[in-house]
């Protein structure tokens, strides 16, 4: 370019300047952009040698490029000066508009980090002359004031500091390049996010895949149910393992929900199970109307906004373990041999009835007396628990839980004459009789020996002995075994739950009876077998 002395401006130096504006919007990464921004300095704007000094993420400035001589490149590529030494450079100095000149004469005071290359050369002639250790910088920033890097600019081609027009052009130049900077950043930051959106939608498509390929072939039931809305609990998607555990195509359980399969006493475990997820065993309904023992893992899937929005289920067939289980459950309490509930279980039933009320002092009269003396009407005694009494209690219903205590009369002889296995099939076939002569809601339970107990309640004085004669009678008639006719007989006792008592002085009382009953009859009207 010409100098400020020339009565007009070149063409040809403002349509260079031009070009290298332009190329810095045709590279397309920042190492490019930063490598045109120096060729452009070296080509139109008159100076024999440029540096960018990129800012980093940390502060510090790197020498990212260098035009204009190969040495100096080697020497200050890829080093870095500290932000606090770049910046002491650039409060130093002559302000010529935005660029800052450092000359010779103050550059002896700069012995800090920033990498510099220093020629060699005579010292300057007349005034205006260059010096080598005359520093020029030309600082780019963003609109808002953000320092991106610094150009560093040396050995102008006329050897003479730069005039009026060459400043201004390195100082145009040295705005564009600032843009140019920003958008290759922009552009930089842009494809990062892109790319790192293509890896995550990578990721996303093989984790869906993945969970496909998980749900569809898994050995176990899996769906997927709606939540909320109208149609909360439909069944969205199934697998081909659920569908052959309910006997089921996909088309009919895609129409259903799990409250339309689940067994009517496992409805409120799946609400429960439903809302909140987890676990829970249940049964649901094949197709042919059989139910099948099941344990739901279920997982609400939610969305941070819109709330739950559908529900995973992990259906697992568990019918073999419930099976042995209620089979330890009734081995444990129930008899082996007859079948019927055995004396823990008995205890336990006939606990659950009783309360620990004294039979003296009934539970609503101490409340009555208690709340007596505040002037406030006393609660209902006890809404949660109805108590039992003897029918012949004053003030009861003259019913009450009648507890039959039966032995059997003539049952030892069968085993001293014909062995343990008789005696066995006697006292199942006495079980079998007894069971069929109460009601359905009745217990007949075997204590131990060949002695059993029938809880039956809502029964009277009458009824109840009513009863006993039944079960005598049911008891007493020959039974054949093979091929021997046993014959027992049965003595019962009739006691009566009531709260206030154990279980123990319950059946106590029952038992003493029955031998009351027993020694009161003559000793030849007893069967024998």
């Amino acid at each position: 370019m010409g100098t400020e002395t020339e009565p007009y401006v070149r063409l040809a130096s403002l349509r260079e300047l031009h070009h290298a504006v332009a190329r810095l919007n045709t590279a397309r990464s920042m190492a490019d952009t930063l490598q045109t921004i120096v060729d452009g300095v070296v080509e139109a704007v008159d100076f024999e040698l440029a540096a960018v000094n990129l800012v980093r993420p940390d502060g510090d400035l790197l020498v990212a490029a260098v035009a204009g001589d190969a040495d100096v490149e080697t020497s200050l590529a890829g080093r870095t000066g500290s932000r606090e030494s770049w910046e002491r450079r650039l409060e130093m100095g002559e302000r010529w508009g935005d660029l800052c000149f450092i000359p010779y004469t103050e550059s002896w005071v700069l012995e800090d980090d920033v990498p510099t290359w220093t020629g060699t050369g005579p010292a300057p002639r007349y005034p205006d002359e260059w010096h080598p250790m005359d520093r020029l910088y030309a600082p780019m920033a963003t609109s808002d004031g953000e320092l991106l890097a610094v150009l560093s600019v040396d050995r102008p081609r006329n050897g003479r500091r730069p005039g009026p027009w060459i400043r201004e052009a390195l100082q145009l130049y040295a705005s564009q390049a600032a843009i140019a900077i920003s958008n290759a950043r922009l552009r930089g930051n842009m494809q990062r996010a892109l790319h790192r959106l293509e890896r995550e939608q990578q990721a996303l498509r093989a984790s869906e895949e993945s969970f496909r390929q998980a749900f569809e072939y898994a050995p176990s039931g899996m769906a997927i149910a709606e939540v909320g809305g109208d149609e909360h609990g439909l069944l969205l998607r199934v697998n081909d393992a659920l569908c052959r555990l309910l006997g089921r195509p996909m088309t009919v359980l895609r129409r259903c929900s799990f409250a339309d399969l689940v067994h009517p006493e496992d409805t409120g475990v799946l609400l429960r199970t439903s809302a909140e997820g987890g676990r829970a065993e249940l049964r649901l309904t094949r197709r042919d109307g059989t139910y099948v023992w099941v344990s739901l893992r279920n997982s609400v899937v939610a969305d941070t906004t819109d709330g739950p929005r559908f529900l995973l289920t992990h259906v697992e067939d568990i019918e073999e373990r419930k099976r042995h289980e209620l089979q330890l459950k009734h081995r444990a309490s129930h008899d082996s041999l007859t079948g019927l509930p055995n004396s823990a279980e008995l205890r336990q039933r006939l606990g659950s009835r009783i309360c620990e009320q004294p039979e003296s002092e009934p539970q609503s009269r101490r409340v009555t007396d208690a709340f007596a003396g505040l002037g406030t009407p006393a609660p209902p005694p006890f809404d949660h628990h109805e108590h039992l009494t003897a029918p012949d209690t004053p003030g009861g219903d003259e019913k009450g839980l009648a507890v039959l205590f039966c032995d059997l009369d003539g049952f030892k002889s069968i085993n001293d004459r014909h062995g343990h296995g008789y005696g066995d099939a006697a006292l199942q076939e006495v079980a079998r009789r007894l069971l069929r002569a109460v009601r359905d809601d009745d217990t007949v339970a075997r204590l131990g020996g060949d002695e059993f107990v029938v809880l039956a309640d809502g029964l009277g004085n009458a009824e109840a002995s009513d009863l006993a004669v039944r079960l005598r009678q049911a008891i007493i008639p020959p039974m054949r075994v093979e091929n021997r006719v046993l014959r027992v007989g049965a003595s019962f006792g009739i006691g009566w739950a009531a709260c206030g008592m154990t279980t123990e002085q319950i059946l106590e009382s029952a038992d003493q009876r029955m031998y009351i009953e027993k020694r009161s009859r003559p000793h030849h009207r007893r069967r024998a077998g």
